[in-house]
């Protein structure tokens, strides 16, 4: 079950460690591949840094609550499905969390068959199986959204295409926005060697991934002089 050429990705934000793991297991064994966030705030800029098909939130959590973090999400992409999973079983929380833009509501405690069953439900309904799948997959990197499977970089109406070469280092990057990165691990990781004469190659690409990033003041590529490089992205809202 998946994509075309990858399974399905969750977002999972509860702060019940035990709750987490046995829901995280329980998904695994059924084909999906699942991040884990317990914090609110973490998981909002989890989702900014990567792609994830569908979301599933808790709604009293640390950092962020589940109803402001689904607001978010939802300014991020609109169209990812959010399932809220909770206790809180009042009337007037089951509309918060619809207003919020959630696609389902259940309440604790839950049957795991059942949250599968819906899953594969709301996955079905927004076409991500059954041979349906996403056109890209994307990556915020501050006000610029990356389209690592269509190579293109956009910042409103300004659509940037990328060679190979640069997509495949911008989306290393991207993928670790505010990390060290040692020269060498980039080298091998994007070219499959740390050879002198390639590094040479390497600055040339990322300078010219500079370039293409200087519509956002937020954000560069620097150079941490004997270290090697990092995408530093200042905070903000999502």
């Amino acid at each position: 079950m998946g994509t075309e050429d990858r399974p399905i990705r969750i977002l999972l934000v509860e702060d019940d460690v035990a709750l987490s793991t046995i829901t995280s297991d329980f998904l695994e064994l059924h084909g999906f591949e699942v991040t884990v966030e317990s914090n609110g705030s973490d998981a909002a800029k989890a989702f900014s840094s990567n792609a994830y098909d569908l979301c599933i939130l808790d709604v009293m959590l640390p950092g962020l609550d589940g109803f402001l973090l689904a607001k978010k999400i939802r300014k991020v992409d609109e169209s990812v499905p959010v399932v809220f999973l909770t206790a809180r079983s009042m009337p007037e929380d089951r509309i918060e969390g619809f207003k919020s833009g959630c696609d389902d509501y259940i309440l604790k405690p839950f049957s795991a068959e059942e949250l599968i069953l819906r899953i594969r439900a709301i996955l079905k309904r927004c076409n991500l199986i059954q041979g349906q799948v996403k056109t890209s997959s994307f990556i915020k990197i501050g006000k610029y959204l990356f389209d690592e499977r269509n190579m293109s970089l956009s910042l409103e109406d300004d659509i940037q295409t990328l060679t190979r070469r640069e997509a495949e280092l911008l989306k290393y990057f991207a993928q670790r926005q505010n990390q060290l990165l040692p020269r060498d691990e980039v080298l091998k990781a994007v070219w499959g060697t740390d050879d002198y004469f390639i590094g040479r190659s390497m600055d040339v690409f990322i300078t010219r991934l500079r370039k293409r990033l200087k519509g956002d003041s937020t954000i560069g590529i620097v150079n941490i002089h004997g270290s090697g490089f990092k995408l530093e992205v200042k905070e903000n809202e999502i």
